[in-house]
């Protein structure tokens, strides 16, 4: 492998440069002398912005799995690709070598062959932060199959919807998972999941927790079994550029997730270069993401991206305060940690901790630190640089989105210099521009707007899973000939960026992107509510919060206020997930609409962050008066 590392400033505008002046040129460098290709691509990239047609390096042969495993044995056989830390710090650690992963790599994927999975078959994994997860993953890719990972946080509804949706013929579960103190029953929640989805053949079931799990005859096998008798030897799948890789369900605006879909050579080509410079990877560095796998973070930055450079990577059960506050610095001062990535929300939740907690532990082997999820904000990235970092760790403060496959703007560690808040300048190849509301780019800097990116990147996502429609229109319709990110940002003096949060339905908590619409259904399907409209609230540890506003049918509703909060709460969980749940839920009497009915969420966001300023004319409304009452009941 050539080093694609940007060491300086200088070298970074030279690339930049490089890249915006001829992209193909850039990434046909970049792809040819970094992986292994089974046939060289005909043409670098060919789209069509307006239609959301996009493909990279066509015509190209190749498998991710061998590029990740294979082409590393030789050299790196004997070094750990893989670090796993359980929930439990008594639990002893695994170190799984180069040489070790491509077996069980192998073994796996021949488990999934003989039980009937072929390439383009959709798999759904619900498995737990667990070496298996890892494995499942990379097997689906060697042999072909698309994998889709879904959160194991998720109700059996959420589950179901996601199996349906893409019309998995197989779910791979376990019989639990260990969080913190609690035991997780994941395989009932698959059962129950099941009793809706008729695609599904098969379940393979790995054994975390030895929880005594039902075992449905003919559709439930035990993972280890199979496992035992299969052969450690399996040829990768020989893929197209453009075949699908992974579907992966994000929320959107409606209430429906949307499955963004990421192929094969493009994905891996962006991943790749975007880890070894966004962490400034070397050698014998041991990298530590914090996210589940289950959200892109987890797919990009701790598998793919690490194993295409032949890292050391972490992969963590636990939580970060369990058993104890310092459970992060104890695992970093453990296993030696470089480079160290997580989420605003955990850093925030850890700073309200005593500092004491920070200090026992020796941090000096780390020399990257970043973050991702969301922004983060001031207070947070002073507690974490001067703390964590010891104000010798650069930050990179990470902007992307489950869409955008990989990193798009971020600081470069000991390249760029950073700046609190914000993301700061994009990668090579990456095009951002604002956007003002009548379609026309804010040039200059000291600019807000809407971001957009001109120009295609490799690791776009390529459509949403059996509704092309939905992705044109959610993504290239509103900005034509340009993908809109949904998010604001501010372009400073220098033309730093700093991302100012979403623009549409869609609310991020503790790092989690949620949609409005989903919850809203959720509620409404309880008995005694009319309708509701949820916005999120600023929150110190979760960066955003949930605040409900709820009509209920009978304004005489009975039952006792608190009682409804529960059970509407109750409903949210069984439904979403206990991600979901509503921090505050006010009951109202009506809802403040435009005379479309539309609701002005504007004027309920402002109310629930406890500004009554700047309303704007609300004599538009159909109900203005409502204004007035929802302000003297806020919560």
């Amino acid at each position: 492998m050539r080093n694609y590392l940007i060491e300086d400033l200088p070298h970074y505008f030279e690339d930049y440069k490089k890249s915006i002046k001829n992209p193909k040129k850039f990434w046909d460098k970049i792809a040819d002398e970094n992986f292994v290709w089974y046939q060289r691509w005909s043409k670098v990239v060919k789209y069509d912005m307006n239609e959301a047609k996009i493909s990279w390096f066509k015509n190209a042969k190749l498998n991710i799995t061998k590029n990740c495993l294979d082409r590393h044995l030789s050299v790196r056989g004997d070094k750990t690709a893989i670090i796993w830390e359980p929930n439990d710090p008594k639990e002893e650690a695994q170190h799984i070598s180069y040489s070790e992963l491509y077996k069980r790599v192998n073994k796996t994927a021949n488990v999934l062959r003989d039980m009937g999975i072929e390439k383009g078959n959709r798999v759904c994994i619900y498995l737990p932060m667990i070496p298996e997860l890892a494995i499942t993953m990379l097997a689906c890719a060697k042999l072909g199959a698309i994998h889709s990972v879904i959160f194991a946080g998720f109700s059996a509804s959420a589950v179901a919807s996601r199996v349906n949706d893409c019309e998995a013929k197989m779910v791979i579960t376990s019989d639990g998972s260990y969080r913190g103190n609690k035991i997780l029953d994941l395989k009932s929640i698959v059962d129950e999941a099941l009793e809706k989805t008729p695609s599904v053949e098969k379940v393979l079931v790995v054994k975390r927790t030895q929880n005594e799990v039902s075992m449905k005859e003919n559709r439930d096998f035990w993972m280890e079994n199979l496992y035992e008798n299969a052969s450690p030897d399996f040829v990768s799948v020989i893929m197209d550029a453009e075949d699908p890789l992974f579907i992966l369900y994000t929320s959107g605006s409606t209430g429906k997730p949307k499955g963004m879909l990421h192929t094969c050579a493009g994905y891996m080509v962006y991943t790749a270069y975007t880890f070894k410079n966004v962490f400034n990877y070397k050698e014998n560095d041991i990298y530590w993401c914090t996210a589940d796998i289950g959200w892109i973070t987890g797919h990009s930055y701790i598998l793919y991206g690490p194993l295409l450079n032949g890292a050391t990577t972490v992969i963590f059960e636990g939580v970060p305060t369990y058993p104890q506050p310092d459970r992060f610095w104890e695992v970093i001062e453990k296993h030696k940690i470089t480079q160290f990535y997580t989420a605003p929300t955990a850093i925030r939740s850890l700073a309200k901790e005593s500092v004491e907690w920070v200090d026992k532990h020796d941090l000096s082997t780390l020399k990257v630190i970043g973050s991702v999820g969301e922004p983060i904000n001031e207070e947070a990235w002073h507690w974490f640089n001067d703390h964590v970092g010891k104000k010798k760790c650069p930050i990179v403060d990470t902007w992307w989105q489950t869409e955008t496959g990989g990193i798009m703007i971020s600081p470069l560690p000991f390249v760029t210099p950073t700046k609190p808040t914000y993301a700061t300048l994009p990668l090579p190849g990456i095009q951002p521009v604002l956007m003002d509301d009548k379609r026309n780019e804010i040039m200059g800097n000291q600019v807000t707007g809407n971001l957009c990116i001109r120009f295609p990147w490799p690791g776009i996502a390529r459509t949403i899973w059996g509704d092309h429609q939905r992705y044109k229109e959610t993504y290239f319709t509103a900005f034509p000939g340009k993908y809109f990110t949904g998010d604001g940002a501010l372009r400073d003096e220098v033309g730093y960026y700093r991302i100012t949060g979403r623009v549409d339905d869609v609310i991020i908590v503790s790092g989690h992107n949620l949609g409005t619409a989903p919850i809203e259904d959720s509620i409404n399907q309880h008995p005694a509510v009319a309708e509701s409209a949820i916005v999120g609230y600023p929150h110190d540890i979760k960066g955003n919060a949930l605040y409900g506003y709820v009509v209920l049918k009978e304004t005489g509703e009975s039952r006792q206020r608190e009682n409804l909060k529960k059970e509407i709460n109750q409903l949210i969980s069984e439904q979403i997930g206990p991600i979901a749940k509503l921090d505050k839920i006010q009951f109202v009497s009506g809802l403040p609409k435009t005379r479309s009915g539309k609701i002005m969420r504007r004027i309920l966001r402002k109310i629930a962050e406890g500004d009554f300023t700047n309303f704007g004319d609300i004599t538009t409304l159909l109900n203005p008066e409502i204004v007035e009452e929802i302000k003297n009941e806020r919560i």
